[in-house]
């Protein structure tokens, strides 16, 4: 562009006058306006998609956006989703891992917005899981295993959950007993029977996640089982499990015969 030419935009207008001095001549130039979602089209926004197709025609993005409800002066918040799913390498299992504090990282997330998916997420992950406990039977280290996912599973930092059998092996209680580091948590063994004695417990299955993904057990993570094997024993009640979880995967201590090693 001749480097004489000279650009006016117009007061409160999106029209500029372009002057060309060279052969003095003016042209008006209307600059393409962003559009918001409400001047799109129907069929492109996603709550008016929804309505008229079905949540399961919207994709991810779409489904993040209505949650979002609102973007900025710059980006729409189908915009602001797309964002949030590319910073989860548009996983949303990679982002049902995220907290509030990292989802408001992203420019025009901020703590309303942040709540809101975090809100959408948990809720996502608590309904995976849902059952009626009062039928829910412990006969296994895999059921063990999916009764104590959604307490323990996506978390960052260690945490360490019990569930409380009857005799026959129904599940009474389950109870998340403490939280910790990326590393570690510290377990109050008395916490762990004061529960078992209320519920009336006579068998109980501990568990507790690894977020770095290795399922091997601490030299720590067996002196507690054996800890909490010996307390328990004192009021007749049985340590029949203890299940370490990643995000894939899981490590049974029965199953291992570990639980057995500590009777001798």
């Amino acid at each position: 562009m001749n480097s004489n030419v000279q650009i006016i935009q117009i007061q409160y207008s999106s029209i500029f006058l372009v002057y060309y001095p060279d052969s003095f001549n003016f042209v008006l130039v209307e600059k393409e306006k962003k559009k918001s979602i409400k001047e799109w089209a129907v069929d492109e926004r996603p709550r008016e998609k929804m309505l008229a197709k079905g949540a399961e025609a919207l994709s991810n993005a779409e489904l993040v956006a209505i949650l979002i409800g609102s973007g900025t002066a710059k980006k729409s918040a189908l915009g602001l989703a797309r964002e949030i799913l590319e910073n989860a390498d548009n996983s949303l299992k990679k982002l049902s891992t995220y907290n509030i504090h990292e989802i408001k990282k992203i420019h025009g997330i901020g703590p309303a917005k942040a709540v809101i998916i975090t809100a959408a997420l948990e809720i996502a992950r608590r309904r995976e899981s849902e059952t009626d406990d009062l039928d829910e039977v412990v006969l296994s280290s895999r059921d063990a295993q999916k009764a104590l996912l959604h307490l323990i599973r996506d978390k960052p930092h260690e945490e360490f959950c019990i569930i409380c059998l009857n005799r026959r092996n129904k599940i009474i209680a389950k109870e998340r007993i403490s939280m910790g580091s990326m590393t570690a948590t510290q377990v109050d063994i008395r916490k762990i029977i004061k529960l078992a004695l209320d519920t009336k417990a006579l068998g109980l299955i501990l568990g507790h996640n690894h977020p770095s993904g290795n399922l091997s057990p601490s030299d720590s993570d067996k002196a507690l089982t054996r800890q909490i094997r010996d307390a328990a024993l004192l009021f007749d009640i049985k340590l029949l499990d203890h299940i370490i979880i990643s995000q894939d995967s899981y490590y049974s201590f029965s199953d291992e015969g570990l639980i057995n090693t500590f009777a001798k």
